[in-house]
Parts: C-alpha cells; structure tokens; sequence
C-alpha cells in the first residue's frame, strides 16, 4: 500500500501515517534550538570628565525630545522601491479615552491596539451616544461594547449597571468571562442568568448585586417574574450581542416584555452583529435614541481577509472518505466540523474516535454542564477535534483554531459566515473547507453570491482518499451499532430527534439545537 501524500495546514507539517493516532501521541515536536555563540565582551566606557558631562546631558534632552515627536509625526521607512513611506502609528487604547486601569487590563491579556471596530466605536460610547456596530465575526466587539461600559462603571459605581443579553449559553457564559477579565483591576463582579441551570443559585448571585448581568433572554423574564427583589429598573447600559440572532430565534416578543420594564431615560443601548437584518433594523426604533452606526464591513457577509476558503465537490456517500484524508492532514491541529442534525453530529464524534481522532460532540441537546465540559476540553487542547451543530457557530472565541470544515453546509449565508468565522480570529491566518455534494449545489451558489466571489476548489487526489476506504467502512458500521445502541438506552424519548416542535419553553429557547 503506497503511503498517503501529506499536506501542509498553516506552516505545520502534519504526521506522515495514513490514520490518526491517539489525540495524546500526537504531539508537535520542539522546535530546533540553534547553538549559542559567546558574545565578544564590550570594552568598559572611561568615566565622562568634567568637560562632556554638559553634552551629554544635552544629547539625552535631544532623545526625549525626538521621542516626543516621534509619537506625533509620522515615520518614514523605505518602500519596495527604494523610496520613503510614510507609516502612521497605530491608536493605542489610551488614544481612544481609555482609563490607565483598564488599559492596564488590556495589556495584561494581550490585546496590543483596539480593532477597527473598537477603534471606532469606543470613542462615540465613551460620548454617551447609542450605537449600532456591524463588523464581521472575530474582530473584538466584545471588548468594544465591554470596555465603555466599565470606565462609566467607575464614574459612578452602582449594583445592576449593566445588562448584556446573548442569545446562546456558551456566548453568555464567555462574554462574562471577558467581562472579569477586563474588570479584574477594578473588582467587577458579574453574574450570568442562562437556562438549563439552576435557578436557586442565579437568585443568590443576583442577590449579591453584581454590577453586569449576561443573560440569555428567556432565563432573565424568568427571574424578572419570579426573583423578588431583582429588578433593573436603575439600569443604566443594554447590549444585544448578536442582535440579528436573538430575533432570529423567536426571542422578539420575550425582548419585547423585558424593554418595558426598562428604564428609558439615561439608558445607553448597543447592538452588535456580524450580519444586519430587516427585524434589527426595527429592534433599533423600538431600544435606541439617534443611535451612531459603525460598520466596518463593506459588505451584510464580510469574512475576514486572512481566511482562506475552499469546496471539495464529492459524492454523497464519499463524506466520511473524505472528511477521514483531510483530517489525517491536520492532526494536531484544532478543528471544528459542522454538522447539520445533532444525530450526525454524535455519529461522526463517535466514527473519528474509533479511528483513534481526539475528536468531542457539542449540541443542544446536552446537558448545559456537558456543554461548557466539551467546550472545556476543545479550549485546554486535550480534544483536537469538535463536531458541533450550529450552536457552535456565534459568537465562540476559540483563538487557536486552523481549520473549520462545513461538512453539512448552512441552511443560509448568514450561518456560513458565523461558521468560519470560528477561525483567522483576532489577526490570525485560518481555513475552511466546505463540503458539497449533488445535493447542495443550490445551497452553495446562493453562498457565493452572498460573499460576492467564488471559493476555490481543494484539490484531493482521490486515488490516495480510497486508500482509506476499507478503515473507513469498518468505522462506519461501528458508529451504526453504537448509534443504535444510543437510541434505544433513550427509548421513549426517541433518541435525538425530537418530535414537533410546537411551542418551545424558554428553558429550551437558548440551545439552538440544530
């Protein structure tokens, strides 16, 4: 059996056997430590006499001075063609009005200079004025609704200051976790209300008024009808991350009842998205006052620049082929799978494992403690793999992610652009390859008409994919009789399939289960 040709992902070479091995034998080797020479000694300086001290002096007070300008001016450095280029310095948050404790908090966790989207709208907040931020998926909104928020929480201290409202669990729960982190100089407390836990312990956190509630929306109005003593009516900032998401959802007439019991004057409002729909653009009348729009997309589905996108057209019945090959190539690498159903996101979690893949299903339909656990694992890197349903897709900052594969493609656009958008975050270089068969072709020329390009072809030599075809196989019937076995231990609650939908309880509003 010829050996399978590998391919590079990101600069990394991947393992040359034809399948992957235990997620814990696949480590990256150390780099090469070049040997050290021994530096020459620097011959000792005299002592200055009497006489030079005075230029000395002066030369120092020359460099500040030239330090100072340096900072307003512009720098010049030679350009391809010999001749000078002008290069602006890049804003600082200090430049955009942010307090020295909270920039402190930004350096400490490595954000260097604001985003454009922070860099633009962080200074309108900071005014007091309502805002509208549109920008695509990876490029700090968090930190640019988060960080105006908190240096008005300085000003004037108060419990309940701030309400953010998103419309998954895994989006609230790290969004609270920047919210901490960026307040952690100044003691924020943060309290996070979202279904599936319990609620006794989200009325004691409230009563122990934290300053910024983040909240999915149906678990809030329950504890706004049901908590005594927790109201908002003294609430002073409203942030809707993923506003266009939190209407998609059904939220509309449960955002309704928690605005009328919101105070209306002196209250900031924000909304942030990605991608901006006809029901945000009437959310917006209804919550904001003469609100400033910042966009930084020139386009409703702008992908960041640093991503490379590709297909693979390929039979139905190839799927697992090929997803198996183009795994082989990236162990080591962290990669999220997108499935369409929460079934196929279980089969396939349990095919990569019995082909010896680290990989971890994450949907709704597990249990919330499940969740943050698969989340956890995929995060520490003791998974490489994540096959999730689109409950995956908002929102995640999971930095060190190469590579998303669409082996189901998205219902819609939108969805697509949030799917890879969980890679090429914050500045980095990511893929993401999007499978498509006979039955998608409709599907995916509405994406590219949407993105307003085509997406290149990965070129796959199928003669070495069928090479796996016997494992391949052999795994597949494993995955079968464990699904089987699955469905019947849930017996009357049928497995993973739930029956009509009806009417959803708030409860289940946040699981997004696919």
């Amino acid at each position: 059996m010829l050996p399978v040709k590998k391919r590079k992902l990101n600069g990394h070479a991947p393992s040359s056997e034809p399948l992957a091995r235990k997620s814990k034998s696949s480590k990256r080797p150390a780099p090469a430590v070049k040997p050290a020479t021994k530096a020459a000694p620097k011959p000792s300086k005299p002592l200055p006499s009497e006489e030079s001290v005075e230029s000395v002096s002066q030369s120092s007070e020359d460099e500040a001075e030239e330090k100072e300008q340096g900072v307003e001016e512009k720098e010049k450095e030679l350009g391809p063609s010999g001749g000078e280029v002008e290069v602006v310095a890049k804003k600082t948050f200090e430049d955009l009005g942010i307090i020295p404790s909270l920039c402190e908090a930004t350096a400490n966790l490595g954000y260097k200079h604001p985003t454009p989207i922070q860099e633009q709208s962080i200074p309108q907040a900071l005014q007091g004025k309502d805002i509208i931020g549109l920008a695509e998926t990876g490029s700090g909104k968090t930190a640019a609704f988060v960080l105006p928020i908190l240096q008005a929480l300085m000003e004037k201290p108060q419990s309940l200051f701030g309400l953010v409202l998103a419309p998954t669990r895994e989006l609230a729960y790290q969004i609270s976790q920047q919210v901490e982190a960026l307040g952690s100089l100044i003691n924020v407390k943060c309290a996070v209300l979202v279904g599936g836990m319990d609620m006794v312990a989200q009325a004691i956190a409230l009563g122990k008024k934290p300053h910024v509630v983040v909240a999915t929306p149906g678990r809030l109005l329950d504890h706004l009808e049901n908590t005594k003593g927790f109201s908002l009516k003294y609430l002073k900032y409203l942030v809707m991350d993923e506003a266009d998401r939190l209407l998609d959802l059904d939220f509309g007439p449960i955002l309704d009842k928690i605005l009328k019991v919101l105070p209306r004057e002196n209250r900031h409002t924000y909304l942030f998205s990605a991608t901006m729909s006809s029901k945000v653009e009437s959310l917006q009348r209804a919550s904001l006052r003469n609100p400033i729009r910042v966009s930084i997309s020139s386009s409703s589905h702008q992908v960041v620049a640093t991503l490379v996108q590709k297909h693979i057209f390929l039979p139905h019945k190839h799927k697992d082929l090929y997803l198996i090959y183009l795994l082989n190539d990236t162990i080591g690498h962290p990669v999220i799978i997108f499935t369409r159903t929460v079934n196929e996101t279980q089969r396939i979690a349990i095919l990569l494992r019995t082909l010896g893949f680290g990989a971890i299903p994450l949907h709704g339909q597990l249990s919330q403690s499940a969740r943050l656990g698969a989340l956890s694992k995929f995060k520490s890197r003791s998974r490489d793999i994540m096959v999730a349903t689109d409950v995956a897709a908002r929102g995640l900052d999971i930095p060190s992610v190469d590579l998303v594969i669409n082996l189901d493609l998205p219902p819609d656009s939108k969805t697509y652009v949030h799917r890879v958008g969980r890679t090429a975050r914050a500045g980095k270089s990511g893929k993401a390859v999007s499978f498509v068969t006979q039955y998608d072709l409709e599907i995916f020329l509405r994406i590219e008409n949407a993105l307003g390009k085509q997406i290149e072809a990965e070129d796959i030599p199928k003669d070495e994919a069928m090479v796996l075809m016997e494992r391949v196989s052999e795994a597949q019937r494993v995955a079968i009789t464990e699904m089987k076995a699955l469905h019947e231990s849930r017996g009357k609650r049928g497995g993973f399939q739930k029956g009509g939908r009806g009417k959803r309880g708030r409860d289940d509003m946040d699981q997004e289960d696919g």
